[in-house]
């Protein structure tokens, strides 16, 4: 489960990352870091190495 949050985390840090750069995807992009991040600090929160 860790694992795949971790994954989650990352794909959605790219997407926000190209939808920044590449399109004006608005606040969805912006939606998708601030989950990105809270799952990261969740990993944190747990215990785990956040990297």
């Amino acid at each position: 489960m860790g694992n795949l949050l971790y994954a989650i985390a990352v794909i959605l840090i790219i997407a926000w990352a190209v939808g920044f750069f590449a399109y004006s995807a608005g606040a969805i992009i912006h939606l998708l870091l601030v989950i990105a991040i809270i799952a990261i600090v969740l990993r944190v929160i747990q215990g785990r190495n956040p990297v």
